[in-house]
């Protein structure tokens, strides 16, 4: 079953941006400039000059979820999830050949890079017409954030769902994601609950 979409207009996610608070947004951007790892990551995918890029999904999340339960920052992380919107080349070899050279600039063997222009063939979607609009189509909601720098290494923020549940530690299926079971199985696997225990899990 296709997950729910609508025709991408200008006043898409308009709602998830005024959810999107200044005071939030600022938060955000104080845990990354903070972590330093992440710093130099969203340096080495700005190299990359891709368009509509973003780091996101759980590099994201786990950044800021580990600072509100007081952990270190990790040394390395384990999911690097770059992606990317560019209709005009959906080679998989592309994405390929991404990840071999951000594996080999920055020693880790864990980066994943996506062309979401092609992403929605392989999750039975419509097409999708940015990267935004992909991220709106993710299992949780916490997942559907990214973060790209410019060249004087200013943030910008991409949260189709805004931020709330990301600073209450709220673990909730995004409303477009309508597998329900992916979400459940993704749970179990995952053991966030056990790893983050004062995130509160909604099962909707």
């Amino acid at each position: 079953m296709a997950n729910e979409r609508t025709d991408c207009t200008e006043n898409d996610h308009l709602e998830a941006r005024i959810v999107l608070t200044l005071d939030w947004e600022s938060k955000l951007k104080e845990h990354i400039y903070s972590n330093g790892k992440l710093m130099n990551d969203l340096r080495a995918a700005r190299e990359r000059r891709l368009p509509d890029w973003y780091i996101a999904a759980g590099y994201i999340r786990t950044t800021v979820w580990d600072a509100l339960h007081g952990y270190a920052p990790a040394e390395r992380h384990d999911d690097i999830d770059l992606i990317y919107f560019d209709p005009s080349d959906l080679s998989e070899l592309r994405d390929v050949q991404l990840e071999v050279d951000l594996r080999e600039q920055t020693g880790n063997c864990k980066w994943s890079v996506k062309n979401q222009a092609r992403m929605h063939i392989k999750n039975g979607d419509e097409p999708y017409c940015s990267s935004e609009d992909a991220m709106s189509l993710w299992p949780e909601t916490v997942a559907a954030i990214g973060a790209r720098l410019d060249d004087e290494d200013i943030l910008y923020i991409a949260a189709p769902y805004g931020l709330s549940d990301l600073f209450h530690m709220v673990h909730r299926r995004s409303p477009k994601f309508k597998r329900a079971g992916i979400f459940e199985d993704r749970m179990i696997k995952k053991q966030w609950s056990t790893r983050w225990p004062k995130v509160q899990v909604v099962e909707e």
